[in-house]
């Protein structure tokens, strides 16, 4: 079994080894190292576009993340006053967002968006005073909403599994010493499950961060990160794509890094 798990991680991270390495190249060209040199990194960050970019998806995830980690854990708390027929309709509903293809949703996503521009702007239009009413269209709106809807789903999920753990009996102590529901929350159910919003916020951030999918069907005008990446693909591969590549790694690995030691920190602290 540990050879098979050995084999399995081998065989995902083993492709991006030789991104990291010829991040490091001294040439120009991406497939022969000629030696070591860290110039391409100062060149990606020197690149105004690129940093561009990169504000874009920063600005992108963390407003995502935010309103995937307040709306996700108002539905984890909803979900938990269901009941239990009611409550497995939406597990499974959360659940499908989760596995259903990129593709499938950043289709669906611009459909139901153009469908709801042809019926705002021209109803904005009528009711707006002056000759130039407001447009909605493809941009930094779309993306967030794209990202946060998908993403909510995630920390539904982790939100709603830390709340089962709880139990009912402290929330009812809690009623019990006339505490109001606000209270309660406030002092007795959000400390113990903020670490799982935290986790859920980060894994939310990573996953609008690196998404080229949705964002490619929704964005529009807009550049994101990896959409500059795929754009500087078509022309070729430089060892500056590879710092690139790197950095982003690193970047995703320490968000989930925190968010799984986040997830260790709530479960120890549940143990105890």
């Amino acid at each position: 079994m540990r050879a098979f798990v050995f084999s399995v991680y081998l065989f995902l991270y083993a492709p991006i080894a030789p991104v990291v390495l010829f991040s490091f190249n001294a040439g120009r060209n991406a497939s022969e190292f000629t030696g070591f040199s860290t110039a391409w990194y100062g060149k990606a960050l020197g690149n105004t576009f690129l940093v561009a970019a990169l504000q874009n998806s920063l600005m992108i995830a963390f407003t995502s993340a935010a309103l995937a980690a307040i709306f996700g854990t108002m539905a984890a708390l909803g979900m938990e006053r269901l009941g239990p027929r009611t409550r497995a309709v939406f597990d499974a509903l959360f659940a499908a967002a989760i596995v259903v293809p990129g593709v499938v949703i950043g289709i669906a996503t611009l459909v139901a968006l153009v469908a709801v521009f042809s019926f705002v702007n021209p109803a904005l239009a009528t009711i707006w005073p002056g000759n130039r009413p407001p447009q909605l269209g493809l941009g930094y709106g779309s993306i967030i909403a794209a990202h946060g809807l998908f993403s909510m789903a995630l920390v539904t999920m982790i939100v709603k599994a830390r709340i089962a753990s709880l139990g009912r009996d402290i929330v009812e102590a809690s009623s019990d010493l006339y505490a109001t529901p606000l209270t309660t929350f406030r002092l007795i159910v959000l400390p113990q499950i903020l670490p799982s919003i935290l986790a859920g916020f980060l894994l939310a951030f990573t996953f609008s961060f690196d998404d080229f999918i949705i964002a490619f069907f929704v964005a529009g005008s807009k550049t994101t990160l990896p959409i500059y990446v795929f754009a500087s693909i078509r022309r070729g591969v430089t060892p500056e794509i590879n710092a690139i590549a790197t950095l982003v790694l690193v970047a995703s690995l320490l968000l989930i890094l925190t968010a799984r030691l986040l997830m260790r920190e709530k479960k120890s602290k549940s143990g105890e």
